[in-house]
């Protein structure tokens, strides 16, 4: 059984490897996604993310679709008590407005809760900083839900270091519930928006990290290394900046230590970040049971200080 890790000072542990729900309802139809929630929990997996925004990008979709997948897994698996649920909140506009005003926020969970099919949030983002609204109007909004019993541990997504650290003063100063999580953005070719004073700031006030995009939306998998790649699938378009930045010199140092370790790239590119400071378990998602066995396999890889540093200086 793989250990399971705190996620900062919180009571949630999970393993090592949070399972992305964006495809769900997406490039995932129902069969695709119930085999993979299926895999993941059978792999030891503890924690799903997902976010009542995915998939309103798809023509013909108004958001929840993920959600309403997922609880359609849950019902009929049973394994709500097996898995923690983490969704979000601030980027879907609907009853009570938009991002995070407090009547959104009120709506927005109680949408949630129903599509999920559950009584509870386990782990719930502001999907995105707000700084129309008040935040400690925010954040008693957010108290309120803990206070029901709707949500049990807050968390915040695509944050800068002055207004979560600000945010999390405020909730403080009020007595009430604050940020524990963090969900940046950051892997192996997009490290800026983490590193330095926000990944200094939650090692400093143990604020678990649950980085998004793990997998740079494929391209750390080695599926993109050349121009030729890019219209294998949806996201393929986004892929020729890092091809034309730093990609193609990380690719080669992962192909290196791939050779040394026999492990996938996928596996190396989580692993890497499994190991930094401050992050609990990186996000990733898949499309079949396959792929999952290939990203669970991550948590038992270990590399060498050697091996993380050629792919730290690789993606500097």
């Amino acid at each position: 059984m793989t250990d399971l890790r705190r996620l900062g000072a919180s009571d949630l542990r999970i393993t090592p490897l949070v399972l992305g729900g964006n495809v769900f309802g997406w490039t995932a139809d129902r069969e695709a996604s119930f085999a993979v929630l299926d895999a993941f929990v059978a792999g030891g997996g503890t924690m799903i993310d997902t976010a009542d925004v995915y998939s309103a990008w798809v023509d013909g979709h108004r958001g929840g679709e993920s959600e309403t997948m997922i609880g359609e897994w849950l019902k009929r698996s049973g394994h709500r008590d097996r898995v923690l649920i983490a969704t979000k909140v601030g980027m879907l506009p609907g009853e009570g407005g938009e991002k995070l005003a407090p009547a959104r926020i009120a709506a927005a969970c109680e949408a949630s809760l129903k599509r999920l099919g559950t009584d509870r949030i386990d782990l719930y983002f502001a999907h995105q900083d707000d700084d129309a609204t008040a935040q400690d109007a925010v954040a008693e909004a957010f108290a309120r839900l803990v206070r029901e019993g709707k949500v049990r541990v807050l968390g915040a997504s695509n944050f800068h270091a002055a207004r979560l650290k600000s945010a999390i003063e405020t909730a403080r100063a009020a007595g009430l519930p604050h940020y524990q999580v963090l969900q940046p953005e950051y892997n192996l070719v997009s490290r800026h928006k983490f590193e330095g004073e926000l990944q200094d700031y939650c090692v400093t006030e143990n604020i678990g990290v649950i980085p998004y995009y793990g997998l740079a939306s494929g391209f750390l998998t080695g599926k993109y290394r050349s121009r030729d790649d890019l219209s294998q699938s949806v996201r393929g378009a986004g892929m020729g900046k890092l091809l034309d930045g730093k990609g193609r010199a990380v690719l080669e140092a992962m192909d290196e230590v791939a050779a040394d370790t026999g492990a996938t790239l996928a596996q190396l590119a989580l692993a890497w970040l499994m190991a930094q400071p401050g992050v609990t378990a990186p996000i990733a998602s898949a499309t079949s049971a396959r792929q999952v066995e290939d990203l669970l396999g991550a948590i038992n890889l270990d590399l060498s200080d050697a091996q993380r540093e050629r792919l730290t200086l690789a993606g500097a």
